[in-house]
């Protein structure tokens, strides 16, 4: 008995071992590589607003509205990227959404009016980089992975933290040594060179090179393509609308963009330049809140499971509004020891509202969470692309960023009071159950 069970035990053991490192890994590799570069254009338009404003004399409201539309756009696009990628293949579409942003980027070099940055880097940047967004990340990983779905997903969140690590302190230290032209070529770059990696290596589903998902215990035929995905994606739009929670968490996830894309990633370094701290160390320091924003991911996630997810929303958001009340007071020609706690706790909160976002979603919404969270995700966009463009006007109009930041620290609190408001399916706790048993 005992040598006929352990035979088949040792057959399985075997069959399961592999012999050489699954195509997947390289496929996310591939991706981890793509976003990494997707994050140098995020990085540029908060280094460009005061080059850009001594140069042609543009107001930083102009230049702002340049980055709102970018921001917005790269929001409204992520509901359809997905779409896309099903209908033509994720390759196509992320190939050609590098090559549209490496045109945006590259032609700003030779741009003589306000509406070509509009055009440029709003329209041209925000719609390649919109194509690019999360929807990229969970489309690779849902379908060539069934196993380690999470740690692949962790490692493609942590790899746009990574690239602003990389590439603010090098375009910082570009702008600030040489001009802001040869930024916006190296993005340009940037985007061109990892063309032929998409190209070559990346492939739309493990069907196409012959291939289970890693870890499928059975082979997964290719879906033909999908010509309905972005109607439904509006159909469940207009459903969702008319319910209380997704205003709710679309108005709290606006205020999210707002106090983190729009306000600090667009305003922090032009305003630390105005309390006369160098470019390079204002650049350093955004670059710092992306390491810490995967730490603050990470911890996010393991409290979502833990703790409800509405009141983890009003902690983060309330603790998020004190924290942009001190900034002013914080803000000087060096960098201090408040100014370096300010940065590790904001980099830790910048995006742990995702994860009780989305549980929110799923517990509202079931089948429909992702699309739901894809139209969240583009009032998050909304929200950044509102403080943008406000934020230029306001330093304009009152020569500091003062108001801003106290504006936002309201805006935050009233975020917090918005998700204790959510309240909780009444049939949520019974499909847990269900779900468990």
């Amino acid at each position: 008995m005992t040598q006929t069970t352990q035979a088949p035990v040792t057959a399985v053991r075997r069959e399961r071992r592999p012999t050489r490192v699954h195509r997947a890994w390289f496929v996310a590799a591939v991706t981890f590589v793509t976003i990494i570069g997707a994050a140098a254009f995020r990085s540029l338009p908060g280094l460009l607003i005061d080059p850009l404003h001594q140069e042609y004399g543009w107001s930083r409201g102009t230049i702002g509205a340049a980055v709102s539309v970018n921001l917005a756009l790269y929001g409204l696009t992520a509901p359809f990227a997905a779409a896309l990628m099903d209908r033509f293949g994720v390759r196509r579409v992320v190939a050609v959404a590098l090559t549209v942003i490496a045109v945006g980027s590259g032609l700003t070099v030779w741009m003589t009016a306000a509406w070509q940055l509009l055009l440029y880097w709003g329209l041209l940047v925000g719609l390649g980089s919109g194509s690019m967004a999360l929807a990229f990340a969970a489309t690779v990983t849902n379908r060539w992975f069934t196993e380690r779905r999470g740690l692949v997903s962790g490692i493609l969140t942590a790899a746009s933290a990574s690239g602003q690590l990389i590439f603010l302190p090098l375009l910082s230290w570009m702008v600030t040594r040489y001009d802001w032209r040869p930024a916006a070529v190296t993005v340009a770059l940037a985007a061109l060179a990892v063309v032929p990696f998409v190209w070559l290596l990346l492939r739309d589903h493990p069907a196409d090179v012959g291939l289970k998902p890693y870890g499928a215990r059975e082979f997964v035929p290719k879906p033909p393509p999908v010509t309905g995905a972005a109607r439904r994606a509006v159909t469940v739009l207009f459903s969702a609308a008319r319910t209380g929670p997704f205003w709710l968490l679309a108005g709290t996830f606006a205020i999210c963009g707002a106090s983190t894309n729009g306000l600090v990633q667009t305003h922090f370094v032009p305003a630390a330049h105005d309390h006369g701290m160098p470019v390079t160390a204002a650049a350093s320091l955004l670059a710092v809140i992306g390491v810490f924003d995967v730490v603050g991911t990470i911890a996010s996630g393991w409290f979502t499971d833990r703790f409800e997810a509405r009141r983890l929303l009003a902690v983060y958001y309330a603790l998020r509004g004190v924290s942009l009340l001190f900034l002013p007071m914080l803000l000087a020609p060096t960098v201090h020891p408040p100014m370096v706690f300010f940065i590790v706790f904001y980099g830790l909160d910048w995006v742990a509202t995702v994860p009780p976002t989305l549980a929110l979603c799923r517990e509202q919404y079931g089948d429909d969470s992702a699309i739901v969270f894809g139209w969240v995700l583009a009032s998050h966009q909304v929200g950044a692309a509102l403080v943008a463009f406000l934020g230029g006007v306001a330093r304009d109009v009152l020569g500091s960023y003062d108001v801003v930041w106290y504006a936002s620290g309201a805006l935050c609190a009233a975020a917090a009071l918005m998700a204790l408001v959510i309240r909780r399916r009444p049939d949520a706790g019974t499909v847990r159950r269900a779900v468990a048993g």
